[in-house]
């Protein structure tokens, strides 16, 4: 890769690739960063419920809606591990719970310099930077049905990396990270925690577990 601006669209493709992929780098030439707009809640700030439920996990990493097999594969382990460990269910697994409990959980990446998915997305993030920006956005909705013919409770959060190349200056509110996985694996362990914790709060969530 030469040290030449690239043209938009083709540092679109190649950012965009690299994200999605969740494991490709894009070389020395480019750095990149994760939005300072959505950050971390740590587990202890969740509302458990009062009598857990085991609950069956369903995990699909998505390209503007359509299923990203590559890409799912890499996160669901961190997915399900951060699930388990929330301590909002007494287990976690692929296979059907016993009570009918399902968790769906995807995550769309959008370009955000496309309209028709920029508008309506979170405010605040980081444009017009001088040299070559790519910034990617990533939609992450949690739908939990407690089974039992219950109403499914639905949450979404929302995030976003941004990718530079030939900037004189970083992205503002946003951190470096070591390299696009670093990057990715931030913004998917941030935005999980920001949707489990909106569903924990949910009085939805906490009714059908009350003994």
């Amino acid at each position: 890769m030469t040290t030449d601006h690239p043209r938009p669209a083709r540092l679109r493709r190649l950012a965009t690739l690299a994200l999605t992929a969740a494991l490709v780098s894009l070389g020395g030439c480019a750095s990149h960063y994760v939005d300072g707009n959505t950050r971390d809640i740590d587990s202890s700030q969740y509302k458990a419920p009062a009598a857990k439920r085991p609950v069956q996990m369903l995990f699909e990493f998505q390209s503007k809606g359509v299923a990203n097999a590559r890409a799912t594969g890499a996160l669901k382990p961190k997915i399900q591990a951060q699930v388990e460990s929330s301590g909002l269910f007494a287990g976690v697994s692929d296979a059907p719970a016993a009570d009918g409990a399902l968790l769906t959980i995807t995550l769309n990446n959008v370009p955000l310099s496309d309209d028709a998915f920029s508008k309506g997305f979170v405010t605040g993030l980081t444009f017009g930077l001088a040299g070559s920006q790519v910034s990617d956005g990533y939609v992450c909705t949690a739908r939990y049905t407690a089974g039992n013919g219950a109403a499914p409770v639905t949450h979404q959060a929302r995030h976003a990396i941004h990718t530079t190349v030939g900037a004189t200056s970083a992205p503002g509110n946003a951190v470096k990270a070591d390299g696009i996985e670093s990057a990715v694996f931030t913004m998917t362990r941030q935005i999980l925690s920001n949707v489990l914790n909106d569903l924990s709060q949910d009085p939805a969530f906490q009714a059908p577990n009350r003994p």
